[in-house]
């Protein structure tokens, strides 16, 4: 992990974010002297932001969902990935905005602001980022990352890296709880609201604890959690309609430039499996009596050839999930019937379907469509109720209806990928509720393979185990 590199990275961000009134200020001064602590804290926010953006919503993303059976690889490059071709050189991106653009940045906000507002923010910033990343890749460097002292850091285990995430979440939540909010435009997620950023905190908390299998501490933290969907930490494109680029849906900019064509999920009568799920005519759809996905299906179907004939959820100003009020209801209602049975989770899936029936995840292009999602009563899921077609015990219906719901509604997220390797352990309680990309049999994939930078650059590095390779939690 070279140093230089990182170095590079800080001093762009704060070049492009420096305004021309701090550039001009104090002309006749030494511009030798200048050093990075002569710029605002709140000045590093965006640009790290920005690079966790891309680490929850970008290139992992996208092969995140085709290994989920969310997304289809045409042609090319995602042709190649989508048929297992995954090279290490794919996650040079992601591993470089984790490390150079969200850790160096948010840890030069803790270290050098006495603002706990921006203090606070900065610390769930880097615990959403090296959280994502070690549930990727599985070990991964963070106890010796970024320590100038450290050319070459060590790879720490998935499991301490998820702790020590969280016990960063505690501490930007104890700073948070001690600030106050205060209207912060360089914070692109929540504009300096510290409540909205406590209950994502405690909702990411809750996520960490699901991806270990530890549902009554997940249970715990999500008790807190985002209550709203006004409080969804969302990306949210900004830039101006006359631009071919530039500050656009993620998706939405590949398929407009050199990747049209090359991914979607429809294409020529082929269609992934999370919108076969969605289709009523689909073998496998999951329309009944009690749910019209049809409003969905349109809203989420992506036409490959090209992103201006997009309106749905990659339209070009379609902000893009990263951490969500539908997360967390469907991490209680997973948690709680868990321990306590359908009854014990049945609001909080109820939840959901209410404010999806009311038009949640829909944009105004798709509105005014048909949909449903009446309430759930624990009938639905005993035997030969509209749940539990097959009989099994009513708890697994319920707990297969609750995963296949975060399966659909959390498309553009990792979540799906995270999903499929957590329920794939042996000893699971009930099987993966869905099909993978390559159907009922494995081998499946298990990770991202590290970054080549990372493997040409740190004699640490462990040889990459490959994609098959089951991370510590999903052992």
């Amino acid at each position: 992990m070279k140093k230089n590199i990182i170095k590079v990275l800080l001093c762009s961000m704060i070049i492009s974010l420096s305004s021309c009134e701090d550039m001009v200020e104090g002309i006749n001064e030494n511009p030798n002297d200048i050093s990075v602590l002569d710029v605002e804290s709140k000045l590093f926010l965006t640009g790290a932001m920005i690079a966790n953006v891309q680490v929850q919503c970008g290139h992992l993303n996208r092969i995140s969902a085709m290994y989920s059976g969310q997304l289809i690889g045409f042609s090319s490059l995602y042709s190649n990935i989508y048929g297992f071709n995954l090279s290490t050189v794919e996650s040079n991106d992601e591993w470089t905005q984790v490390y150079g653009g969200v850790i160096t940045n948010m840890r030069h906000i803790a270290k050098n602001s006495t603002n706990d507002l921006l203090v606070g923010i900065s610390k769930v910033v880097e615990a959403h980022a090296i959280g994502t990343a070690a549930s990727l890749w599985g070990n991964i460097p963070y106890s010796e990352s970024n320590d100038i002292e450290i050319s070459d850091p060590k790879f720490d285990s998935q499991k301490a890296v998820y702790t020590a995430a969280i016990a960063l979440l505690d501490e930007g939540i104890n700073k948070l709880s001690s600030a106050s909010s205060f209207n912060l435009s360089q914070d692109i997620y929540f504009s300096g609201d510290k409540d909205k950023w406590i209950k994502a905190a405690n909702t990411l908390k809750a996520r960490f604890y699901l991806h270990q299998k530890d549902y009554s501490s997940a249970l715990s933290a999500a008790s807190n959690g985002i209550s709203a969907s006004s409080g969804d930490m969302k990306y949210k494109p900004r830039g101006a309609a006359s631009q071919a680029s530039g500050d656009k849906n993620l998706f939405w900019t590949i398929l407009e430039g050199s990747r049209a064509g090359d991914i979607g999920n429809s294409s020529g009568g082929s269609d992934s499996y999370l919108l076969q799920l969605l289709d009523a005519s689909s073998s496998v759809s999951r329309n009944h009596a009690k749910t019209n996905e049809a409003a969905r299906h349109a809203y989420y179907k992506i036409d490959a050839s090209g992103g201006k004939v997009n309106k749905g959820i990659v339209e070009q100003f379609e902000p893009q999930n990263m951490v969500t009020y539908f997360e967390n209801q469907l991490i209680k209602a997973e948690c709680a019937a868990r321990s306590g049975g359908v009854a014990a989770g049945l609001s909080h899936l109820n939840a959901v379907r209410s404010w999806l029936n009311s038009g949640g995840q829909l944009n105004s292009s798709f509105a005014g469509m048909t949909y449903k999602y009446d309430a759930f009563v624990a009938a639905d899921f005993d035997n030969g109720g509209v749940e539990n077609g097959d009989n099994v015990d009513s708890k697994t219906a319920f707990l297969r209806e609750v995963m296949e719901e975060r399966y659909v509604s959390g498309f553009g997220m990792h979540m799906p990928f995270n999903d499929a390797r957590r329920l794939r352990k042996s000893g699971s309680s009930f099987a993966v509720p869905f099909v993978l990309v390559d159907g009922p049999n494995p081998p499946y994939p298990e990770r991202m393979p590290y970054s080549a930078n990372e493997l040409n650059s740190n004699s640490n590095a462990p040889a990459d185990p490959g994609i098959f390779a089951k991370t510590e939690v999903n052992n």
